[in-house]
């Protein structure tokens, strides 16, 4: 079991975290971090705290007067500011010292941002928005660290400063934006960041951008002294049974890795979501650690190939990275709650201590669906807990799984980190995806060290899984954190979340989560009965056979309510009277059918004119509607048609006076029935 060789992986700048008052750090320490998960496990000193500075709608407010929360689901989120001075728009301000440790946004442009520090009159960094994500100017140019994925913008360079941080845009800058800083204890010295960096500076940013670009999946700590690797552990797990390996300490776990035999999918979910990770440390009455076996590997539901700094799946292989201290003994049970008998290689490397094990937290990460969601009724509509926990340590990632069989954007809502009590979060975002680091409901699939998508279904309909890693940025608390994420779509839709957070708490702290039973891991993403009418075209399906203006595209409209067959319509936005777009469907059998449609109104739908086969189906249909409903069933006459392909125009023609000028108009579906 025990293996004296093991490969030695590229050593890239790993150091200790800011633990204790009086420290000095180096630029090329901050770099340090970028890949230092041992870093992760130090227990926070007093006067350590991450916080954000966003675009987020500042109508959410909570009352002191009340103690209640108002609009606490403001969603325009696009332009907050702190304030204005001339034609500067003031996006952050910070008391040092400090790092900026990620920047974000959805729409970065030409407007310069501007970034002092420690009080300078001309500021440190002066450059287009965009330039600090587009890799186009130094030192933005690492794609690991600035990078652009699935239409979000996002920066991992360290910029640091000592008494202050300011920041200010030009018009022009764009729109949405986060700056994810952390502050430390008042005699902590920090350099303050200067353009250009050294030479030797440049290169460490280098260094370990080549990393996280070209080695996830591998230790960033190198091989460490005295390590033990336990490989190859073929573990039989039976059908409801469990299996255990103990390690005794002190040491630190630094890699898991598991591969087993997995059918092909979907089937893999229902193997991956019945077996589950359990571990132990130091005989605590309760598992630190407890999640479906794929999920705790940061993708869910089933296996998906994708590689993260931390966690991933490659070649068939889960891995885990996060750095695991314990004192007398850490036990790793594989649980099985299926009834199928598992084989599962499992390999495990340990190594002793490099800091006291007192100065070190003890790793968790629990799998939850819906658990401790908030008892006031503002926030219950709309806040979904990630993590909520007691006790000092720091918070460090979460993975999210959303089933969303019905469609729709699931993600408008902004993330909340309330630390130590704080009625108001220190973090509070601008969207979902703005968290997970991409933007506009985006459904590509994406993988970086840091942010993930590595499953969607296709137009987050169904099954999507993302997930975020607060390696540099990870949140440190002193008693107590909570996190949410805003969820605008209810259970009932269905739109369900399952969720793995993981954490440090110092030794002895427990956690409130339980594990749950397999019938709540499994099953419950069951698709909801068809709404389609039966018989339909569907708008959204239909060829485009031309288009002379807008776009067209699906949209997803259950949160409008019911009534639209299949919940969704051909939707047409960008288009001026006067343009047309031209649908083609099919006709399987000469003969004299009546058509009938059903369209969609709202308060920005213009007036159209339908035609088929080019000649005129009756009068105009006006679309205006101060609520988005659907029209009902149109009559629009008995035809004789012959088999082949047919075409339906809708011709924009105007609007209603009392419509938003926008010319919008939405098909929902067509139907041929035989004409009596």
């Amino acid at each position: 079991m025990r293996a004296a060789a093991r490969t030695v992986w590229l050593v890239v700048g790993a150091c200790g975290a800011i633990a204790s008052a009086g420290e000095k750090w180096t630029y090329l320490d901050l770099v340090g971090r970028l890949t230092d998960l041992e870093a992760l496990a130090v227990l926070p000193a007093p006067g350590e705290k991450c916080q954000q500075w966003s675009s987020y709608d500042r109508a959410s407010q909570y009352d002191e007067k009340t103690g209640k929360y108002v609009r606490w689901d403001a969603n325009g989120d696009g332009n907050g500011i702190i304030r204005r001075e001339g034609d500067k728009e003031v996006f952050a301000e910070m008391e040092g010292p400090g790092v900026i440790w990620r920047i974000w946004s959805a729409q970065a442009g030409d407007g310069h941002v501007r970034v002092f520090l420690d009080g300078a009159a001309e500021p440190a960094i002066d450059l287009p928005f965009r330039n600090y994500f587009d890799g186009k100017q130094a030192p933005f140019r690492c794609a690991a660290l600035c990078h652009v994925l699935a239409r979000g913008w996002n920066c991992y360079v360290p910029i640091p400063f000592q008494k202050s941080c300011k920041i200010t845009a030009d018009k022009g800058w764009g729109a949405y934006y986060h700056f994810t800083y952390t502050t430390y204890p008042k005699d902590t010295v920090l350099p303050t960041f200067k353009l250009p960096l050294s030479a030797e500076e440049t290169a460490a940013l280098e260094k370990a951008n080549a990393f996280l670009e070209e080695k996830c999946g591998a230790d960033p700590a190198g091989a460490r002294p005295g390590f033990t690797r336990q490989q190859n552990d073929v573990m039989v797990v039976a059908g409801r049974a469990t299996q255990a390996l103990e390690i005794d300490g002190p040491q630190a776990i630094t890699e898991l890795r598991v591969k087993l035999d997995l059918p092909k999918a979907p089937d893999d979910i229902q193997v991956l979501r019945e077996l589950c990770l359990r571990i132990t440390w130091d005989d605590e009455p309760k598992p630190a650690v407890w999640s479906p076996l794929g999920d705790f590997f940061g993708s869910a539901p089933g296996y998906k190939e994708y590689r993260s700094l931390p966690l991933g799946m490659a070649n068939g292989e889960m891995y885990c990275l996060w750095y695991m201290p314990f004192a007398k003994k850490a036990r790793i049970e594989l649980v099985n709650d299926g009834a199928a008998n598992r084989t599962v290689n499992l390999s495990v490397t340990h190594a002793p201590l490099k800091k006291p094990i007192e100065t070190l937290g003890r790793f968790h990460a629990k799998w939850h669906r819906d658990a401790f969601l908030p008892e006031e009724p503002e926030r219950r509509a709309i806040d979904w807990t990630m993590l909520k926990t007691q006790g000092r340590g720091r918070y460090v990632g979460v993975m999210l799984h959303v089933w969303n069989p019905r469609g729709g954007w699931w993600g408008e809502g902004d993330e909340k980190f309330h630390v130590d009590g704080e009625k108001f979060p220190s973090t509070i975002g601008t969207g979902s995806e703005d968290y997970f680091g991409y933007a506009w409901c985006c459904p590509d699939l994406f993988v970086n060290a840091y942010h993930n998508q590595p499953h969607n279904d296709g137009g987050n309909r169904g099954h999507v899984c993302v997930n975020r890693w607060h390696v540099t940025d990870n949140v440190p608390f002193q008693t107590s954190f909570d996190a949410f994420i805003e969820k605008y779509y209810p259970n009932t839709k269905p739109t369900l979340y399952a969720a793995v957070a993981y954490w440090y708490l110092a030794a002895g702290q427990t956690d409130a989560y339980d594990e749950a039973p397999v019938a709540d891991r499994t099953g419950y993403y069951v698709p909801p009965p068809s709404t389609g009418v039966k018989g339909a075209l569907e708008g959204e399906r239909l060829q485009i056979a031309e288009k002379t203006g807008g776009l067209a595209r699906r949209q997803d409209l259950d949160h409008f309510g019911a009534g639209w067959s299949d919940d969704a319509h051909l939707w047409w936005t960008g288009a001026k009277p006067g343009d047309k777009l031209t649908l083609a469907f099919p006709v399987e059998a000469d003969g004299r059918y009546k058509l009938v449609a059903q369209l969609t109104k709202a308060r920005d739908y213009g007036i159209v004119q339908l035609h088929l086969d080019g000649q005129k189906l009756g009068q105009p249909i006006d679309l205006y509607n101060d609520a988005v409903v659907p029209t009902g069933v149109l009559d629009l006459g008995a035809h004789d048609l012959t088999k082949g392909k047919h075409t339906l125009t809708l011709e924009i023609t105007g609007a209603n006076d009392k419509a938003v000028k926008a010319y919008m108009a939405g098909l929902d579906y067509i139907k041929l029935e035989p004409a009596k």
